[in-house]
């Protein structure tokens, strides 16, 4: 009675958790954006005297650390809950966003930043096990709508908002302001979510779940090579977009810094609302019976090719004209959003592994942040213009519209090990140990209706 009560009570709360997830992911990309208006403001970039190289350095600064911690954070939040890793990451990341406004050197600007990629790695993988834990497939697309929506609405306030601060105080003022203003969202978390850290027994039952989906199982599965490859695709549009997009309104296209704020808030209120309604839109199509695996990579494929329109903002010789496709092209990759994170971190993957799984993706995701913001400065300096930048935007959308077709497949899902002397989890039903992979879709009917 008192498990049923507290699986009731969490299925009545989870919606208003979810929006605070959503608003812990839009604080880390406000904290993320920052950098790119600091950027591009010439006070800064002449104080630190930096290239188009060291601006590109330190745009990708806080992607290699998050990338590097994505998988240890996956693993943490699969044995020691989601509350207090969160928690204390949070606090970490604040803190260490609002000393961005007082280091004085290149060395300790570079420093900070890897130390915010640090703590916001636990951001991806601690949602990803709150999902799993507590949506069916005919939920989750609608789950990660709303979550992403926290992801674009970061940078469409954060640029704006920075560029503001910078505009009537100084950059200083902007890092220390938009690191501290996020320490507010800690309240409500610790009220609102139970204590998911475990005893010992349960830490020992995680731990054994965990090892029935060991680092080769995923390895060697096609479906996680594939979504490796659709969230580096993915991502490296997005973050060029919230590392440089910025400095290609104001120097390629004329715009002050706040028209170049105001014009990214748009790019990415647009592939928020278009996230949202595409992810309940495939929920949806989804619930008539339609193939989840068969409606989730349709509409990733119309997301990719729908974003390689950036192509004809670079080559348009107007500026309004670059504007607005610079404005539909990040939209329409709103199509892939959603949908892509519900297949190849939720969908495809065991259950036991989606806080594992999920670290590895977003090693691509973290790594494309990398090699977007320092690959976008190597080619701006070798072409002189954004033209190169944006030709390697359009290759890699290519690329991750073919691996959507190819790669992801339920029969390449991964594997579950299922030994003669383990004994089923809550998380598995006893009908799927005659068979393997078993999918989270199938795993969380079972965890929904026990």
């Amino acid at each position: 009675m008192e498990i049923t009560r507290s699986r009731a009570a969490r299925a009545e709360n989870r919606w208003g958790i979810l929006v605070l997830l959503a608003l812990g992911l839009m604080i880390s990309f406000v904290d993320r954006t920052s950098m790119s208006a600091a950027l591009a403001d010439h006070h800064f970039v002449q104080e630190f005297a930096l290239t188009h190289v060291e601006r590109g350095w330190l745009g990708s600064a806080m992607f290699w650390s998050y990338g590097l911690l994505q998988m240890p954070m996956g693993w943490l939040v699969d044995r020691y809950g989601v509350k207090w890793p969160y928690s204390i990451c949070f606090l970490l990341w604040c803190l260490a966003a609002a000393a961005t406004g007082m280091v004085t050197t290149l060395s300790a600007l570079i420093f900070v930043r890897l130390l915010i990629g640090v703590a916001e790695a636990v951001v991806v993988p601690a949602t990803y096990r709150y999902l799993a834990n507590n949506f069916d497939e005919t939920r989750k697309g609608t789950a990660l709508g709303i979550y992403s929506i926290g992801g674009k609405m970061g940078p469409a306030l954060g640029a704006p908002i920075a560029a503001w601060l910078i505009a009537v105080s100084s950059w200083k003022a902007m890092f220390i302001v938009t690191g501290l203003a996020g320490l507010v969202w800690l309240m409500p978390w610790q009220l609102m979510l139970d204590n998911d850290y475990p005893s010992k027994a349960e830490l020992a039952a995680r731990k054994r779940r965990a090892a029935a989906v060991p680092l080769g199982n995923l390895l060697s599965s096609p479906v996680v090579w594939g979504g490796l490859i659709t969230n580096f695709c993915y991502s490296y549009f997005a973050f060029y977009c919230m590392t440089w997009m910025p400095a290609y309104l104001v120097e390629q296209r004329g715009l002050s810094l706040r028209q170049s704020g105001l014009y990214t808030f748009f790019s990415f209120i647009g592939i928020a609302i278009v996230a949202a309604f595409a992810g309940l839109a495939a929920d949806r199509l989804i619930a008539r019976g339609h193939d989840a695996v068969v409606v989730r990579k349709s509409f990733i494929v119309a997301g990719f090719i729908g974003g390689t329109t950036v192509l004809i903002g670079a080559f348009t010789r107007s500026p309004q004209m670059a504007l607005f496709w610079n404005v539909v092209s990040l939209s329409l990759l709103g199509l892939v959003t959603a949908n892509n994170l519900a297949l190849v971190k939720l969908t495809l993957i065991p259950k036991q592994a989606v806080g594992l799984n999920t670290g590895l993706q977003q090693v691509a995701t973290s790594l494309a942040g990398g090699v977007s913001a320092s690959l976008s400065g190597w080619l701006l300096h070798v072409g002189h213009s954004y033209t190169l930048p944006m030709l390697a935007i359009f290759g890699f959308l290519l690329l991750g519209a073919a691996s959507t077709v190819v790669l992801l497949q339920r029969k390449w899902a991964p594997k579950v090990n299922m030994s003669g002397h383990e004994q089923p989890s809550d998380d598995v039903p006893p009908r799927a140990l005659q068979s393997a992979p078993i999918l989270e879709a199938d795993a969380g009917r079972y965890h929904d209706e026990s």
